[in-house]
């Protein structure tokens, strides 16, 4: 296996993962230590599984298979990817929220 992700295709990853970060911090609630923590796991979880995507799961195919490919980066692989770690991470971060909150009255009312 060849890894051929260069620079600018690191750097697309990059700003990719940091903007489903953001864009999954918005959706995850309204406590700020929630938007952060989801911010920061998707930000780490869509860059890591986006070059698990681009490079061992379709590291195989040529440039021409996979289009667009900026610099090694098989992005439209990479955004699907990305987008499905974001939906898992916005639903656990509110189901965890949501969890507190119902454990936070239970304590109030005992």
């Amino acid at each position: 296996m060849q890894w051929d992700l260069g620079l600018q295709g690191l750097a697309v990853l990059a700003a990719m993962s940091l903007g489903f970060g953001v864009a999954a911090g918005l959706l995850v609630g309204r406590d700020l230590a929630y938007r952060m923590w989801a911010l920061g796991i998707t930000t780490v979880a869509c860059f890591g599984f986006g070059i698990l995507t681009s490079e061992v799961l379709f590291g195989w195919a040529t440039e021409e298979d996979l289009q667009p490919n900026i610099d090694g980066l098989s992005s439209d692989e990479v955004l699907l990817s990305s987008l499905l770690v974001t939906v898992v991470v916005v639903l656990v971060m509110r189901y965890a929220a949501r969890r507190r909150s119902v454990r936070d009255q239970a304590r109030r009312r005992a």
